[in-house]
């Protein structure tokens, strides 16, 4: 049935969160994600093939580990919104988000009438139908769920309106894309991509909405803090996997002194 974000309710109650977005599928690592301490996983649509029945199965996974689960789509499909959220994801993430437009229209996919346009249905979300509807409809209508993330210069522009859109749960940051779009390379430890990034965070500050950062070092990590800042992703499975591999063999195949 119908339950709050494991992630945004802790986050409610004032403690920090963690999490990870998740490019490998598979539901052991959803598991062992969850063991690891981390609060939510953002299973990736936007880079990765994935079928229907992996991305359940990987859901199923994190509910009985006890780990939130947000999907991040392609684009903004409203029919894909509304069938995530009826199997029972937390949270529907939007990359590289342009236009309040876009916002409006995963926030109408996510609420049903008369604050959206979602349809309902008596599935997973109502416990096969052990909530009656109009509960449901009310408890789905009173809590956000959508995340945009901010990856160019368009979608840092269209921030303050974005914020002042009641279904916004959380905004990410992309820093990577967005030293892209700013013509500077696959550099996002640069001054401007920087600034860009403190701009969301007062932005965010200001409209009180959580802002999630993605520090890429120590120093990034402690400046976070010291802002405040609750919300944090690790960065990706994939890549700290293998720098984890790496690491072992390197330390295995060094001649000892």
């Amino acid at each position: 049935m119908l339950k709050p974000d494991y992630a945004m309710s802790r986050l409610n109650k004032g403690k920090d969160i963690y999490g990870l977005l998740n490019s490998v599928p598979s539901p052991l690592l959803c598991e062992m994600s969850a063991a690891a301490g981390y609060d939510f996983l953002v299973l990736d649509m936007e880079h990765l093939l994935r079928s229907e029945e992996e991305l359940m199965h990987c859901l199923r996974a994190c509910e009985h580990a006890g780990i939130a689960a947000w999907l991040r789509v392609p684009a903004v499909d409203t029919k894909l919104i509304g069938r995530a959220l009826d199997a029972g994801f937390d949270a529907i993430v939007l990359p590289r988000v342009e236009s309040v437009k876009e916002v409006e229209a995963a926030i109408a996919a996510s609420w049903f009438p008369p604050q959206g346009r979602r349809s309902i249905t008596g599935g997973r979300g109502t416990g096969f139908g052990a909530l009656p509807l109009q509960p449901y409809i009310e408890r789905v209508n009173a809590e956000p769920r959508i995340i945009p993330m901010i990856e160019s210069t368009a979608g840092l522009a269209a921030l303050p309106a974005i914020l002042k859109l009641p279904g916004v749960a959380m905004i990410l940051e992309g820093a990577l894309d967005l030293a892209l779009d700013l013509g500077l390379g696959p550099d996002p430890f640069d001054s401007q991509v920087w600034q860009a990034l403190e701009q969301m965070a007062d932005a965010c500050a200001a409209a009180d909405v959580p802002f999630c950062a993605n520090p890429r070092n120590s120093e990034q990590l402690q400046h976070w803090r010291t802002r405040g800042i609750r919300s944090y992703l690790a960065g990706e499975d994939r890549g700290l996997l293998l720098n984890a591999l790496k690491s072992r063999l390197l330390n295995l195949t060094t001649p000892t002194p």
